[in-house]
């Protein structure tokens, strides 16, 4: 009888290596795939969605880590409400507007100031001095008027956004939009009193409007309006920020301010979902700004700070949960190629000594005497036996020990067969079995041995 199954294949190592390499791909590409991150940028009219886009290029240009999908607004509160609702990763904010409840800041993409200038002669130097006062603003958006209204109400003035007829009445102030083109001549017809913009204070449309108001001034002097305790405005309304314009920002000759004016302003802030984790965000953060970006007030993205203060996780500091939940599974799964191994081996170890033992049975059944078929019968078993035995020792290493017991069980199986055989012949003849037997029980058994 042969043991079905004896010399087990070469396949089940090759799947198994196959498989263990297939996983070790899927985690090397998990691992080094690019974070692709939704960005909402607005206003439509500002300069972010330009600076984005050349960022998004740049990343996708260097195969960084990092890509970016841009969801254009016309507006900050749209984009404030993509980060809100999930939509997006990360969204430009301008907080004096709409600040997420999930959103961290990680980055000021753009300060701007509230700047209020007028000839020198006016003698407009504080905000109580525009009681009846028309002030011209440009660039008109929504949020700048809902950050000049919250100043105007601080002390105690109304805002008018529409210019009435006649004079004004008392504790009130004007807004009159215009183009910029029309801004000297609404000076010189004495239309206006003065100019308001919440602008960067080094952009050039900055320094066009105060070249304007230079040319309505014959001093070519401009009066500035000072906020007067900025830091105890922006404590009551955190969501601004404390700005102070250096002297000379606008010109040296003569010094436009002559000095250092206080003012508040608002920011365009490159904001994160709070659950956006740490290393992405610091990833976002390092390859767009530095650390001059770290004066914000609101709450910063962690991820940021750790750019900002230089503290970077390493690889692995990174992906230390994940390095060391390999290594427990890593070592897991040798274990069990290991076990898998050992029972393997004892399953062929087992199926070896089960031909050992049907070896010994067919000894047994020889010497009981069987007659010339069944001998026969027994022979080609035997001859089975030992080839599957001699094909699995070329093939498999096998303890020493067992292949030694299988080598003599096969060797005594023939002896017994080869004597049966004889002693039932005629004297001084040996069967064509017999002389069979003698060759080839000398092969295998080398061949198991």
């Amino acid at each position: 009888m042969t043991v079905p199954g004896l010399g087990l294949r070469r396949e089940f190592v090759f799947l198994a290596l196959a498989v263990l390499l297939g996983l070790g791909a899927a985690a090397a590409y998990w691992v080094s795939r690019a974070t692709v991150l939704t960005i909402a940028v607005a206003p439509s009219d500002g300069t972010e969605p330009a600076v984005i886009q050349a960022y998004a290029d740049a990343l996708a240009k260097r195969h960084k880590e990092i890509r970016l999908k841009i969801l254009p607004f016309d507006d900050v509160r749209d984009s404030a409400a993509a980060l809100q609702d999930g939509r997006a990763d990360l969204a430009v904010v301008r907080p004096d507007v709409d600040l997420p409840d999930n959103g961290l800041t990680l980055a000021i993409l753009r300060d701007q100031a509230m700047i209020i200038a007028s000839p020198e002669a006016s003698g407009l130097t504080s905000f109580p001095d525009l009681d009846r006062k028309r002030l011209a603003i440009l660039a008109h958006r929504d949020a700048d008027q809902e950050l000049i209204k919250a100043m105007v109400e601080h002390y105690g003035l109304t805002l008018l956004d529409k210019d009435p007829e006649g004079p004004l009445p008392p504790r009130h102030v004007a807004l009159v939009e215009m183009p910029e083109a029309d801004l000297a001549a609404a000076f010189a017809k004495k239309r206006v009193d003065a100019v308001i913009s919440v602008i960067s204070p080094t952009a050039q449309a900055a320094q066009r409007i105060i070249g304007i108001v230079q040319g309505a001034s014959k001093n070519r002097g401009v009066a500035f309006v000072t906020v007067a305790n900025a830091d105890a405005i922006v404590a009551r309304l955190p969501r601004l920020q404390a700005v102070s314009m250096p002297a000379e920002t606008f010109g040296g000759s003569p010094k436009v301010p002559a000095e250092d004016v206080a003012t508040v302003g608002a920011s365009y802030r490159l904001m994160a979902r709070a659950n956006l984790s740490r290393p992405v965000a610091a990833d976002v953060t390092q390859h767009l700004f530095d650390a001059a970006a770290t004066s914000a007030r609101l709450p910063i993205h962690p991820g940021a700070v750790d750019y900002f203060e230089r503290e970077q996780q390493g690889f692995v500091e990174r992906y230390e949960t994940w390095i060391y939940l390999v290594a427990f599974l890593g070592g897991g799964i040798g274990s069990a190629v290991a076990w898998v191994g050992q029972r393997l081996s004892r399953i062929r170890r087992e199926r070896i000594e089960e031909a050992t033992d049907r070896l010994l049975d067919i000894r047994r059944e020889a010497q009981d005497g069987a007659d010339a078929e069944r001998l026969e019968a027994l022979a080609r078993e035997i001859d089975d036996l030992a080839g599957d035995i001699a094909k699995h020792a070329l093939e498999r290493p096998t303890e020493a020990r067992t292949m030694s017991a299988a080598a003599i069980a096969i060797d005594a199986a023939r002896s017994t067969v080869k004597r049966t055989i004889v002693a039932g012949q005629p004297s001084g003849e040996e069967p064509d079995l017999a002389e069979r037997m003698t060759s080839t029980g000398a092969a295998t058994s080398d061949a198991a041995g």
